[in-house]
Order: structure tokens, then sequence, then C-alpha cells
């Protein structure tokens, strides 16, 4: 589902674990890694979207996570030039995105998988909360840093989250 202004539906998944580390995947293919994240289908709402994503990124079903937030907004990236698919209509020129942050206890990890229909990622580990944040690929950076920010009082574990001096949130 693309909107009038040309972005396209999406959901990000955060996903922590009881120590507050997150899951960060590596695509098949790159040397790139990521959260979990896809597109809205039609008729679908975010939280609909986000557990279909949930199980065909990662594997895991409803019963294995605790949904402790999501961002009050959508937020926005655009793609680089490079990336916009030219003469496709509707032309989709980034992606606005509600992000989720879920809790996945331990006893729950061995459930994740990557052998789904049209796998995704090929390896996983647990990082810091905010090491994505200079990982993810630039033009996703903001919105991981907003993302992150305004889900990290949900987690249980607030003292080990306190924001690196480093990271600037800026809000579009």
């Amino acid at each position: 589902m693309i909107d009038a202004d040309g972005f396209r539906a999406n959901v990000g998944i955060i996903l922590a674990n009881t120590h507050g580390q997150v899951l960060w995947a590596k695509r098949v293919g790159h040397d790139a890694w990521q959260f979990p994240q896809g597109g809205i289908d039609f008729g679908e709402t975010p939280l609909d979207a986000m557990y279909r994503e949930l199980w065909e990124e990662v594997g895991l079903y409803p019963q294995h996570v605790k949904v402790l937030s999501q961002t009050q907004n959508w937020l926005r990236y655009r793609l680089p030039k490079r990336f916009v698919r030219q003469g496709q209509y509707p032309l989709c020129i980034g992606q606005k995105q509600k992000w989720f942050l879920l809790q996945l206890d331990e006893n729950n990890v061995e459930h994740i998988r990557f052998d789904t229909a049209k796998p995704e990622f090929d390896r996983w580990e647990w990082v810091s909360y905010w090491y994505p944040l200079n990982q993810v690929v630039a033009f996703k950076r903001n919105v991981y840093r907003r993302a992150l920010f305004e889900l990290s009082p949900q987690l249980p574990l607030k003292k080990e989250l306190l924001l690196p001096k480093n990271v600037k949130i800026h809000s579009y």
C-alpha cells in the first residue's frame, strides 16, 4: 500500500530479550544487517502485519512474544534515488513505518528460524539496544534513532539503555 505521497506502509520490529538486547539480523546474500520489517498488505492493521512479518521473517508466533509498545506516529524515510524504481505506478519514494517493541523470553529463542518460503535473513545475533544506530544503512538511520528512542522507556531494563552521548534525535 503506497500512499498519495509515495510512501509504502510498513512495520518494523525491535525484538528484545529479557536482558534488553535486541535481535539484529543479516539479510540473505548481503553484508547488510537490520531489524525485521515488511509491508502492510491491503486490509491489514499494522499489528496484523507485524505478526505476519514476525512469522515470515523470524519464524515466531504471537505466543512467543509480548508486545511492549509501538510508535505513536508513522516514521518515514526516503529511499536513495538509485533505489527508486522509475516507471512503477504508484511510484514508491520511501517507507512510512509503525515500529513495535516486542520481548522474547529466552525459553522461546529456539523458535527463531529462517527456513521460511522466502527467507530474508540467514543469520542473527543479540546486540546492545543502541548498537544498530551506527550499523544500519545510512538512509534508515534516523528512523531507527527515532523508533529506538521512543520505545526505550517501555523496556523493563532501563538502566542499561542510557542514550549514548553521540546520538542526536531528529524529528520530521
